[in-house]
């Protein structure tokens, strides 16, 4: 294997941002070197979008051959934020850009917008459709591209395009037209050539990778104006432009049900997606011929099957991931198969491989590897020579880094249930008697993996062991272990994590007076709640972004049309009240601190102020720091820093821990 001899890239030292945080919290607290990548269809350039400054991004344009990097474009971060690019031909990238901002109710909105350019960072041009004076609405979402359009040199894509209805003005005629449709847009000349027509309560459309839209899902909106809980999935059959159904995704407080497509092989005519058997997710396969015969193509009685994989320029899928102690790949493709094998033996510290992309033929694939103890990084792998070329580290921050390793290990809980969690160990320790952190995730319908975990990581460094328990309510164990999920179910959720506090003392592994929670959005909650149930099992806590009141997090959404899918998550009753941390500030005896960012879609930052107020009145301890300007990850490097040392500052106060050294 060799290294790519890649010249770097001149930025603002991670040191000069930070200020006066200390070198852990800074190299813990950067934000990754690379957050996405992306190689052109020739295989001569790579694109992937790196941090700059605070929490600023720039594309950045490697040429192969020579290793050159150029940047040829940049957000700030205040509020755009990169997310991705993907190249359309050898020469031109199309690029996604995230903000936020407020309306005139102050309601924090996120935007996102497509726009192409060349190569060399010239003819930008906006892909994302316009709206006007006499738009009767916005449209938040810029569309998303569909279909690459390989088999074309031109460089146009298929993309979704949100129809906003018009006012008539004047001499001017209003567009009536209103939904969700798909464009033909040429990225150079901006020519649109509708494909789709746009259909009120389109949610999705999906093509064969070929330019052919073969299904399309529809949720359709209740009569106040909220979609619904159901999506009816329709489908065409080779040749043909009518719509036929294929079945209902039914969405309840616990699962869905029905089979939920997410790729078209055009080859095989049959539409791959996602299905319950026995409880557990698996992916199946059904015909698109009009027999609609259905295949189970893979299950498991353990896990879910829950990542498709699709490689190259036409999303073709060709395998399946799940997680049981360590995500797994299968690949039903035989090439990439033994290819897997074959990336195994060169990287055996690096378990966790990835494709990421490839060029048109396939011939040159883009590499993800890592592990628990490497943050991971890009490699070139090229077929015809079998070489595997080292591109980029994600952190290189952390190149001389002692990280702590990650053990799979069960936890037996009260009613005898075993959660599934992951132990973090401070490099060196003993194991024994340390101060520990038990570190819910958050989502609720989420669940943590076996690998890097930068906060988890830092925590291991400061000397804390780390404990995060997969509770009952977390995803990818089946609809059993989901229950009714995290919010509705709390009382079994929150008693999973403070149960997992309990087992770190019971394995001799926490000294019971220096346990702590910490917890991020639905973790944060979590770690709210904690205290809510049990007032001296914890002795600090940290909460960032958290959940903190059930009924105004209902209340937050109810302006917005997934209005109905939040109200059913929460769940009405007793629980609600009982469920919210804030109405119980009386009971908190640890001291709690709290972060959250002003412009926090996900959840809002009233949230925050409330618990903190609340913890106020009853004369408790608290701390807590609104960040502004940003969302709900709080991506800045300086922020990030500083939270991070603030964390352990009030952890070693609170935990009569010598201060950091």
């Amino acid at each position: 294997m060799k290294h790519i001899a890649w010249a770097a890239l001149a930025v603002a030292s991670l040191a000069s941002q930070a200020g006066a945080a200390s070198d852990a919290a800074t190299h813990f607290g950067a934000r990754e070197d690379v957050r996405q990548i992306s190689i052109s269809p020739d295989g001569k350039r790579i694109a992937y979008i790196a941090p700059t400054g605070a929490r600023g991004d720039a594309i950045i344009i490697a040429t192969v051959a020579t290793g050159e990097l150029t940047a040829i474009s940049s957000s700030s971060g205040n509020p755009d934020r990169l997310q991705s690019c993907h190249w359309t031909t050898d020469t031109r990238l199309v690029c996604s850009i995230y903000m936020v901002a407020t309306d005139a109710q102050q309601r924090v909105l996120p935007f996102s917008r497509i726009f192409a350019l060349d190569a060399d960072g010239k003819r930008v041009v906006m892909l994302s459709a316009r709206t006007n004076d006499r738009s009767l609405n916005y449209a938040l979402g810029g569309g998303e591209v569909i279909d690459w359009q390989a088999d074309r040199a031109d460089g146009s894509v298929l993309m979704t395009h949100t129809y906003v209805p018009e006012s008539t003005t004047g001499s001017l005629v209003a567009s009536t037209q209103e939904g969700l449709g798909v464009d033909r847009i040429d990225t150079v000349t901006l020519k649109r050539t509708m494909v789709e027509p746009p259909r009120k309560g389109a949610e999705a459309y999906i093509s064969d990778g070929h330019g052919i839209v073969r299904i399309m899902k529809l949720r359709g909106e209740n009569t106040a104006g909220y979609m619904k809980n159901s999506v009816s999935v329709f489908y065409r059959t080779p040749n043909s432009r009518q719509w036929k159904p294929l079945g209902v995704v039914k969405q309840t407080d616990t699962t869905s049900i029905g089979f939920d497509p997410v790729a078209v092989d055009p080859d095989k005519n049959v539409a791959y997606g996602f299905d319950a058997v026995d409880g557990r997710t698996a992916l199946y396969a059904v015909a698109l011929d009009g027999s609609l015969k259905r295949e189970l193509v893979l299950a498991r009685p353990d896990v879910d099957i829950d990542a498709a994989i699709s490689v190259g320029r036409q999303d073709r899928l060709v395998g399946v991931s799940f997680a049981t102690d360590k995500r797994q790949t299968v690949y039903f493709d035989p090439d990439l198969a033994k290819l897997s094998t074959a990336l195994s033996k060169a990287l055996p510290g690096l378990p966790l491989v990835n494709i990421v992309d490839a060029t048109a033929d396939e011939s040159k694939l883009v590499i993800f590897a890592g592990s628990d103890v490497d943050p991971g990084r890009y490699y070139l792998y090229d077929k015809a020579t079998r070489k595997l070329a080292e591109l980029l580290p994600v952190r290189q921050a952390l190149a001389k880094t002692t990280l702590a390793t990650v053990k799979a290990v069960s936890v037996t809980v009260a009613d005898g249930t075993t959660i599934p969690a992951y132990l973090t160990l401070p490099p060196g320790s003993s194991g024994k008697s340390l101060p520990s952190i038990v570190m819910p995730h958050g989502g609720p319908d989420a669940r943590d993996e076996w690998g890097f975990d930068w906060l988890a990581q830092f925590f291991a460094n400061r000397g804390y062991a780390v404990l995060q328990p997969n509770f009952r309510g977390s995803t990818g164990y089946g609809i059993a272990f989901f229950e009714k999920n995290g919010f509705q179910s709390w009382p079994i959720a929150i008693g999973d994590v403070n149960d997992s506090g309990r087992w770190l003392v019971k394995q001799g592994i926490a000294d019971p007076a220096k346990l702590a929670i910490v917890g991020w959005s639905y973790g944060g909650y979590a770690a709210l709640q904690s205290a809510v149930v049990d007032p001296q099992l914890f002795k600090a806590i940290v909460a960032v972004a958290p959940v903190t009141d059930l009924e105004s997090r209902r209340q937050e959404w109810r302006d917005f049309t997934n209005f109905p899918l939040i109200d059913a998550q929460i769940g009405h009753g007793p629980n609600v009240a009982a469920g919210s941390p804030a109405q119980h500030a009386d009971r908190f005896v640890a001291p709690v601190l709290l972060f959250h960012g002003d412009l926090d879609r996900n959840v809002s930052v009233a949230e925050s102020r409330l618990m903190a107020a609340r913890l106020k009145s009853a004369h408790k301890l608290v701390t807590y720091s609104e960040i502004p300007t940003l969302d709900h990850q709080l991506e800045d490097n300086t922020v990030r820093a500083t939270m991070l040392d603030t964390m352990d500052g009030f952890l070693r106060k609170s935990l009569g821990l010598p201060a950091t050294p």
